[in-house]
Order: structure tokens, then C-alpha cells, then sequence
């Protein structure tokens, strides 16, 4: 048996409304929800009850519709273009659906699926563009979910750019021959320069850079966003980086960013790893900004995806200042750096009142020379210290801080793989922070955070690093017997 397509009971078409009336029976809730739902259009909406509640008397004053406060009659209903029976009534409206069958009129009646000539869909609204959501009554809360999903999606400005769109549409056809290079024009106006402009509110910009791009033979110039992947869980990204992923033509990302949030983009797009991790070959900076540089020139829109946070430890300084001169657009998405999710993981308040107001973020690798770095005095003076650094480093950082006065009780809280469902979570004091360095079953990125504002953190689902130590110890022995 051949494999075939579910068939769709219920066929999606747009009904033009401008200047149209719609009749809606009813005068409560169902019929205010209605009204709302089409009045997001241009229809004239015609309100049918004898008797409104406050909240529907309250929308018609507002928007102006029109109030039938008269006992349902079918003649109310006539050279409407829908009509929905939304009393709350089951016999009223079955009267009305059979009224307005008999007057050729669709009609929709609430929660009484068999009545119904069409359903409403659960609508994203960017006038003039709408994405409609239909589940053929299924359901209703599955639809609102969809419709929030696409709704995050799109910009908020997609309205305006399809606006401008619609006026040029002429000029394009007139102008550029049908095939490949009216499409090219359309990509890089809806992706490129014009969208850009429209986003940032610019219109009469985005105007000047789409007739620029009608006007030029010019490849369209590409567009670098550097786009913090944030910590690891692909959740925690942000909607605009998300919206950027999905538009983009290239997806340049580092070792450390997980597949999971690499395949939020396009499915089309050219993925290419550049990464930093032990042991792989890498590219270095330079080669890494030369192929962001010749991507841009290609007009390509790319994204350029660094863990965490790209201007925390993220070398965006570098990639930034080559595209500035090579004169390539680009912009900065942030996003949830480690620290942040390493202390929501632990429920643990970065700045506490009355204990610690300031944070300090550091690799620690700046401890390597004889006088100590500005942020080790700002710890001891109270500061909530984040390391980000691999565990190695972190016997070193222990050890420089206490012999500059920090307390060794001072409180530690340790985190592999923050944000993740796999995360581990340690804590103990600085004193116990050197026993970090054996620990080779850390293999995933670790964050350390320093401070006594540690203390109010939650330790239920961690582990003290102690109980490591004294394991450590016991083996030792024990191995120092079997010898």
C-alpha cells in the first residue's frame, strides 16, 4: 500500500473582509472573543443582541462596530459575508446557523462543531501578513501553542516590510527579468539591508536601500551577526538569536556549542565548525576573522555562533574590529553566559544585599605573574568571583587567593556543564577547590564561582567536593597496600 498524505477536512482560504459586514449573534463572552478575533480586520463588524454585557457594550463603544440591540431576527443577518452564532444559546444558534445556510451566508457557530461552514483559525497577526493555525476543532490549546512558537519567530516588523514589499512589487517586475534575479532581489530584500533598516525602525532608509538594491547589478553586501549560543541548553537562547539561525545562509560555530542549538538554524545552511577544544585541529583567530571577512564579501548572511555570551571570553573584540575594517556590516546578539546559568543551577544569588554587590569575571589564566590582578583584591574585599577556566587552573586560583587573605572557608560552588540535564554540581570552600585538579572524570566545561554570597546558594542536588578528597586519599592507601 502506497504511502499517502493525510487529506485535510477543512481547507484554509482568506476571505476578503474590507468594508464588509460580519454579523456575530450574541452578547456575552463567546461573541466578545469573536469580535475581538475579527476585529483585527477591516470588516464592519455587525453586533446582534438585545441585551450586551458590560465588557461587549464596552468593546463597541470603543471600536465603533455596529450594535443590533434588538431580539434575533434572520433578516439582521442579510449581505453579511460570515456570521457566527455565538450566544451561548444551543437552540438560538442552531436558528441562526440554519438562517444564515438558507441566506447563502458561511457561517461559524462556537464550540458546536457540526453547525460549522468553517472554523477560525488561531492567528499570527503582521498585517498584512497573517499565518493562520487550524487543527479542524482538535484542538484549541494546541493551536495557541503554535501560534506562540510562530509568533516568537517573526519580527515585530515584519508588518512594515511587507508593506514596502507590496509597493515595490511593480517596480521589481518592471525592472528585473523573472527567474533568478527578481528571487535573488526579493532574498536580499527581506533578509539583507531593507529588513534590517525596517527592524531598526529606519523606514525611509529601509525605502532608499531597497530601491538601491533594485537599482544595482551589485551582489547585495552580507551581514555578520556575532550570536552568543548561550550556556549549552538550546532553550536558553534568545528569541532574536533563534529568528537569526533561521535566516541564515552560513552557521560558523565553535567546538564547545552544542549540536543541538548548531541545528536551530536553517536546515540549508553551511555549517562550519571552527572550533576550540584540546586535542582538535583549529583554526586560529586570524584564519577564523578571514573566513567571517571573505563570507561577507561572498554577501552571504551568516552567523556566527559563540558560547555563552561573544563578548564575554569570546573573542568577539577581534572578529568585530576585522569586519569594521574590511567595512562588512555586522551586529552583536547577546547571550546567557555561563556564569549566569552556573548560578541558576544552584540557585545561587550572584549579589547578595548587605553581603556582596559587585561580580568579578575572570579565567584566572591572569594569575600566572608575581603581583595579583586587580579582581583578586576587589574578591577579598567581598565581590562574588565567576572562573571560568578548566579545572587545572583552579588549584592555582585557590592557592593565590588565600595566600592574598581570602579566607579558605571562604564558600565555592562548582558546576560541569551548566544548564544541561547531565549538569554536575559540587560545592564546598576554597580550601577544597585544589581537589578539583585530579578530578579527570570532569571532562565537560567547568564553572567556578567564589564568594560568600555562595553561602545562600542551594546545595540539595550537590555534592561536597570534600567527600572527593577523602576518597582520594583512602585509594591512595589502599594502593600503597596492594604494592
Amino acid at each position: 500500500m502506497s504511502h499517502t498524505t493525510p487529506k485535510l477536512n477543512a481547507f484554509p482560504v482568506f476571505v476578503r473582509v474590507e468594508g464588509q459586514a460580519v454579523a456575530i449573534v450574541g452578547g456575552g463572552e463567546q461573541a466578545l472573543a469573536k469580535a475581538r478575533l475579527i476585529g483585527q480586520s477591516s470588516a464592519v463588524l455587525r453586533i446582534i443582541a438585545e441585551h450586551a454585557e458590560p465588557d461587549l457594550s464596552a468593546f463597541i463603544a470603543q471600536t465603533g462596530a455596529n450594535h443590533v440591540a434588538a431580539a434575533y431576527d434572520a433578516s439582521q443577518l442579510e449581505g453579511a459575508v460570515m456570521a457566527f452564532a455565538a450566544s451561548g444559546d444551543g437552540e438560538l444558534d442552531r436558528r441562526v446557523a440554519t438562517d444564515a445556510r438558507r441566506l447563502g451566508i458561511p457561517v461559524n457557530a462556537v464550540d458546536r462543531p457540526e453547525l460549522c461552514d468553517f472554523f477560525t483559525p488561531a492567528l499570527v497577526n503582521r498585517a498584512p501578513v497573517a499565518i493562520a493555525i487550524g487543527t479542524e476543532g482538535a484542538g484549541p490549546v494546541l493551536a495557541q501553542m503554535l501560534r506562540g512558537r510562530i509568533d516568537q519567530m517573526l519580527s515585530p516588523s515584519l508588518g512594515s516590510l511587507a508593506t514596502l514589499a507590496a509597493s515595490l512589487r511593480g517596480a521589481a517586475e518592471k525592472l528585473l527579468p523573472k527567474g533568478g534575479a527578481r528571487r535573488r532581489f526579493w532574498s536580499d530584500f527581506f533578509g539583507g539591508g531593507p529588513a534590517h533598516a525596517v527592524e531598526a525602525g529606519q523606514l525611509s532608509q529601509a525605502h532608499d536601500a531597497a530601491v538601491d538594491l533594485l537599482l544595482s547589478n551589485t551582489p547585495v553586501s552580507g551581514h555578520i551577526a556575532l550570536v552568543g549560543a548561550g550556556p549549552g541548553a538550546e532553550d536558553l537562547l534568545t528569541l532574536r538569536a533563534h529568528r537569526l539561525l533561521m535566516e541564515a545562509d552560513v552557521i560558523v560555530h565553535d567546538a564547545l556549542v552544542p549540536e543541538a542549538v548548531v541545528a536551530m538554524g536553517r536546515r540549508d545552511a553551511e555549517r562550519l565548525p571552527v572550533g576550540k577544544r584540546k586535542g582538535c585541529h583549529t583554526k586560529s583567530q586570524a584564519e577564523i576573522n578571514a573566513l567571517l571577512v571573505e563570507l561577507g564579501r561572498e554577501g552571504k548572511r551568516v552567523v556566527r555562533l559563540k558560547s555563552g555570551d561573544p563578548l564575554v571570553f569570546g573573542r568577539a573584540g577581534e572578529e568585530m574590529a576585522a569586519l569594521r575594517d574590511a567595512g562588512i556590516s555586522y551586529e552583536v546578539v547577546p547571550g546567557v553566559t555561563a556564569a549566569f546559568a552556573a548560578a541558576a543551577d544552584f540557585e545561587l544569588p550572584l549579589t547578595l544585599r548587605g553581603v556582596s554587590s559587585s561580580m568579578v569575571f575572570t579565567t584566572g589564566h591572569d594569575l600566572k605573574g608575581n603581583s595579583l590582578p586587580d579582581w583578586a583584591k576587589l574578591a577579598i574585599s567581598g565581590a562574588t568571583v565567576a572562573v571560568y577556566m578548566g579545572r587545572s587552573v583552579a588549584a592555582e586560583v585557590a592557592g593565590r587567593l588565600i595566600e592574598a587573605g581570602l579566607s579558605p572557608d571562604t564558600a565555592v560552588a562548582v558546576v560541569e556543564n551548566a544548564s544541561l540535564a547531565n549538569r554536575r554540581r559540587f560545592h564546598g570552600t576554597l580550601a577544597d577547590l585544589p581537589s578539583l585538579e585530579a578530578r579527570a572524570d570532569l571532562s565537560g566545561p567547568v564553572m567556578t564561582i567564589i564568594g560568600d554570597a555562595v553561602a545562600g546558594a542551594n546545595f540539595e542536588r550537590s555534592e561536597p567536593l570534600t567527600a572527593h578528597r577523602h576518597e582520594g586519599a583512602a585509594l591512595a592507601a589502599t594502593e600503597g597496600v596492594q604494592q
